[in-house]
C-alpha cells in the first residue's frame, strides 16, 4: 500500500533537506526533483490502483483500531484526481526552483518550507477524519505564510502578514465547525459524521456548521467576498511559491474540502447548491472586473484565479454529472494553466528586471522558451478553443443549460469573453511588441527553468486530451463518481473496512 508515502516522502524530504542544508546545492535540487518525481509515479500507481479496487477506494489503517474509532488514511476517485495534479504541479516546480531559487541565500529554508507544505496538501487529501484534515491544512497553510515572505522584501512581509491574518480567520471558523460538528455527531471521522447526520436529518447545529465551513473553506478557496488576500499574497511571493498556491493550494485546502464535506459528508442540499451556484457567479464577475486594468503581471494572474475558481464553484451548485466534469476539467486545466502562467512571470521579472506590463515586450522574441509557454497558458485560461480551458468551459456552460440554468450558462459565455478581453492587450503586448526598450539588459536564460517551462507548456498543450473515453475513464469518471454518490461515502469506506 503505497498512501502513507504521500505523507512520508515529502516529511521526509523536509527534515533530510535540514540535515545536508551545508551539503552541495546541487544535492539539495536532485533530491527534491527526485522526491517530487517519486510522489507523481506514487500518485499514478495509486490511480491505477483505485480504478482497479472493487469498490474504487483504498483504505489503510494507521492504528490497531478500525474507523471509525481508529485512525486512516483512504483514497477514492475523487482523493486520487487531485493527488495526480498536485504532485504533477509539485514536479514542474520543484525542476524550476531549482534554477530560480539561486538567487535567494539558504535555498535549503525554501526546499524545507516547500515539502512541509507539499506534505500538508497530499495529507488534506488522503485524511479520513475531519480533524485531521483540519491539521494537514494547517501545516500546508503555516508554511504558506512563511514562503509568502521568503524573500523578506517589504512588500512580500505585508502580503504575508495578511495572508496569515486572514487565513487564521478562516481556520478559526473551521476549526469552531469541527467543534460543533464533534458534539453533535461524536465522531471526527468522515464516514462516521455522513453516516450520523443520515440518521439524525438535518439540524439547526448542521447549518451553523455549514455556514462556519463555507466562510472558512471560502477563504481558503479565495472565493469572493472572502478573496482580499489573494492578490497580495500570490503577486508577492516568489514564482515557484505563487505557482503552487494558484495551482493547487487553494483548490486542496478550499475547492476539494467544500466538495468532500459537503457533498461526501453532509449531501448537498438545494440551499447549498444555490449558496454555491452565488459564489461562483460572484467569484467570476469580480476577479474578471478587478483584473482589467491591472499594471502588474503578476496581480493580473491573481485575480484572474479569484474569476477561474468561480467556474468550479459553479459547476459544483449545479451539481449535475455533466457539471461535476466540467468542475473537475476546470480544476486540472486551471491547475497546470496558471502554475506555468506564475512560473512564467518569475522568468520574465528575472530576464527584464521588472513585472510591469507597460515596461514588458517582445518575450517571444527575446525569450521564446518563456514566451511561447506563456503564450499556451494565456490560451488555454482564455478558454480558445482547442485548449483545455475552451472545453471546460464549455462543459460547465453546457451542463448550466442541460439543468435548465440558460442564465448562469450566459453569464459563463460574458466571463469568458471578459477573460478573453482583459489578458488580449496585456499579454499581447508583453509576448509580441516590439516596444522601444532595446536598452534592456538581459539575464542569461537558465536551462533548469526553461525546462520546467516548455515541459508543462507541453502538457497543458495535450491537457485536452484527458477528454478521450479511455483516459476520462481512468482519471475524471471515478471523481465524478464519488461527487454524484454523496453520501454513499460513508458506506463505501465501512464497506471497504469489512
Amino acid at each position: 500500500m503505497m498512501i502513507p508515502f504521500f505523507l512520508i516522502l515529502p516529511l521526509g524530504n523536509a527534515f533530510v533537506t535540514v540535515l545536508i542544508a551545508k551539503a552541495d546545492e546541487r544535492l539539495q535540487d536532485l533530491f527534491a526533483i527526485f522526491t517530487t518525481l517519486s510522489l507523481f509515479i506514487i500518485a499514478l500507481f495509486t490511480l491505477m490502483s483505485v480504478n482497479a479496487a472493487p469498490n474504487h477506494l483504498l483504505l489503510y489503517r494507521t492504528t490497531g483500531f478500525l474507523p471509525p474509532e481508529g485512525l486512516a488514511l483512504v483514497v477514492d476517485g475523487l482523493s486520487v484526481f487531485m493527488l495526480v495534479t498536485v504532485n504533477l504541479v509539485a514536479l514542474f516546480v520543484a525542476i524550476y526552483s531549482s534554477g530560480y531559487m539561486k538567487k535567494y541565500t539558504d535555498k535549503w529554508k525554501f526546499y524545507a518550507l516547500f515539502f512541509l507544505m507539499l506534505a500538508g496538501i497530499n495529507g488534506v487529501l488522503v485524511a479520513s477524519d475531519i480533524f485531521n484534515l483540519y491539521v494537514f491544512m494547517e501545516i500546508a497553510a503555516i508554511s504558506a505564510y512563511f514562503l509568502v515572505a521568503f524573500g523578506t522584501e517589504a512588500d512580500e512581509l505585508e502580503a504575508s502578514f495578511k495572508y496569515a491574518i486572514m487565513g487564521s480567520v478562516a481556520s478559526c471558523f473551521i476549526l469552531l465547525g469541527i467543534a460543533f460538528l464533534y458534539a453533535h455527531t461524536s465522531t471526527l471521522n468522515m464516514a462516521g459524521i455522513a453516516r450520523a447526520i443520515a440518521a439524525s436529518g438535518a439540524t439547526r447545529v448542521l447549518q451553523l456548521v455549514s455556514v462556519l465551513f463555507l466562510m472558512g473553506f471560502g477563504l481558503k478557496a479565495a472565493l469572493a467576498p472572502f478573496h482580499a488576500w489573494l492578490a497580495y499574497a500570490h503577486s508577492s511571493a516568489p514564482a515557484p511559491v505563487s505557482a503552487m498556491l494558484s495551482g493547487v493550494l487553494i483548490k486542496a485546502l478550499g475547492i476539494y474540502a467544500i466538495a468532500r464535506i459537503f457533498f461526501s459528508i453532509f449531501g448537498a442540499s438545494v440551499q447549498i447548491c444555490q449558496i454555491l451556484i452565488a459564489l461562483g457567479v460572484l467569484s467570476m464577475i469580480i476577479g474578471a472586473v478587478l483584473a482589467f486594468g491591472q499594471t502588474d503581471i503578476k496581480r493580473l494572474f491573481a485575480y484572474s484565479t479569484v474569476s477561474q475558481i468561480g467556474y468550479v464553484v459553479l459547476a459544483l451548485g449545479v451539481a449535475t454529472p455533466l457539471a461535476f466534469l466540467g468542475a473537475l476539467v476546470h480544476i486540472f486545466n486551471h491547475s497546470i494553466s496558471k502554475s506555468l502562467l506564475f512560473l512564467t512571470s518569475g522568468s520574465i521579472e528575472r530576464l527584464m528586471g521588472t513585472r510591469q506590463i507597460d515596461k514588458i515586450s517582445g518575450v517571444i522574441r527575446r525569450a521564446p522558451a518563456t514566451g511561447y509557454p506563456a503564450l499556451f497558458s494565456a490560451l488555454s485560461i482564455c478558454g480558445v478553443p482547442p485548449m483545455g480551458g475552451f472545453w471546460a468551459k464549455l462543459i460547465i456552460i453546457f451542463a448550466c443549460v442541460q439543468s435548465g440554468h440558460p442564465i448562469l450558462a450566459l453569464i459563463a459565455a460574458l466571463v469568458g469573453v471578459m477573460t478573453l478581453a482583459y489578458y488580449f492587450k496585456p499579454m499581447t503586448c508583453v509576448l509580441f511588441d516590439v516596444g522601444t526598450d532595446a536598452s534592456i539588459v538581459m539575464k542569461k536564460a537558465c536551462i533548469a527553468i526553461n525546462t520546467a517551462m516548455v515541459s508543462l507548456a507541453v502538457v497543458v498543450v495535450i491537457a485536452p486530451f484527458i477528454l478521450m473515453p479511455g483516459i476520462r475513464k481512468i482519471f475524471i469518471d471515478g471523481a465524478v463518481a464519488v461527487l454524484m454518490n454523496g453520501t454513499s461515502y460513508a458506506n463505501i469506506v465501512f464497506g471497504a473496512i469489512r
